[in-house]
């Protein structure tokens, strides 16, 4: 899963306090838009034989709609994939933060042009904007690279460069390289099982993906991407910020946090849906009370009374 490009960490903590945020202070209204950014459930195994990840080995109950794709037409399955990449394109966390490249197990492969347009629609987000324009404004406050400079000029290079690192990722992660080896860049949500179970599959996506044949294998897209995308960045970064070491460190980096990328894709709905619940229950004892029909107290039982002694 490539969706999950630099500067996932920082924001990780703005999404959960939008979230918190949001939760605070409207009652119908957040219910309404946290229902809307639920994501689809676990991927369940298709009627062939697959190889799974490693932290997927038990298997699961075909669903109808993945029992009839093997009777689909190529042109059938392209139309399902294109309805299905409409939702998909949809999906926010808190209606802000995009969850494009998360589907569903049953999902049908996408073709070369809809991998591009992922691709496009992903690198073009006004999310993104904001992120990478938050992002260079932290280096350029911290002055990580001093020849870049400061002011407008300044501001221009620092975004203009964590923008290219996110844009180079997806073009090569999410499209070129899934299209040549037949990868698929989603991320195919888990949604169920213990927490250890599901953290250590979210974390294999980053190395192990889902092909267009329905069977698993290497992401070798995501991983080749994320060192490629290193390697551009040496032409428009400073001097002193090039080199294979210094290609190798961001690649790396890049690929970890697609693990913290893919967690947040896996347990976001349930923390929604916890916090949800909470909020639901608040705003229902306060219901409760400002009605005078609150529930009251549950009293404890007298103690049994015991038999006095007759007087002799």
């Amino acid at each position: 899963m490539t969706a999950v490009k630099p500067y996932l960490c920082r924001a990780v903590a703005l999404v959960l306090a939008l979230g918190a945020a949001s939760l605070g202070g409207h009652g119908a209204a957040t219910a309404q838009t946290l229902a809307s950014a639920d994501l689809p459930d676990a991927p369940q195994a298709t009627s062939q034989t697959q190889q799974t990840p490693p932290a997927q080995q038990t298997s699961q109950p075909a669903s109808g709609s993945q029992q009839t794709s093997t009777t689909e037409s190529k042109e059938q399955q392209q139309q399902r994939a294109a309805e299905e990449l409409k939702k998909e394109e949809k999906q926010r966390v808190l209606g802000v933060v995009p969850e494009f490249n998360v589907t569903a197990g049953g999902a049908a492969p996408l073709t070369r042009k809809q991998k591009f347009q992922l691709m496009f629609k992903s690198s073009t987000d006004p999310w993104i904007f904001f992120l990478t324009a938050a992002d260079g404004g932290i280096s350029m406050a911290s002055d990580e690279y001093a020849s870049y400079g400061q002011g407008v000029e300044g501001f221009a290079k620092y975004w203009g460069a964590a923008y290219a690192d996110t844009v180079d990722g997806n073009f090569w992660g999410n499209a070129v390289l899934p299209s040549w080896w037949h990868e698929d860049p989603r991320y195919f949500r888990l949604g169920h099982g213990n927490f250890f179970r599901r953290a250590a599959y979210s974390a294999s996506s980053t190395v192990w993906c889902k092909r267009d044949s329905g069977k698993w294998g290497p992401n070798y897209a995501n991983v080749t991407g994320n060192f490629i995308a290193g390697a551009i960045s040496n032409v428009y970064y400073p001097a002193n910020q090039r080199g294979v070491t210094l290609t190798l460190t961001r690649g790396a980096s890049v690929t970890y946090e697609g693990i913290v990328g893919a967690e947040l894709a896996e347990f976001w709905p349930d923390i929604y849906q916890h916090f949800l619940n909470k909020h639901r229950e608040k705003m229902a004892r306060k219901a409760a009370q400002r009605s005078g029909t609150a529930t009251p107290e549950p009293t404890q039982p007298a103690p049994p009374q015991t038999e006095q002694p007759r007087p002799q």
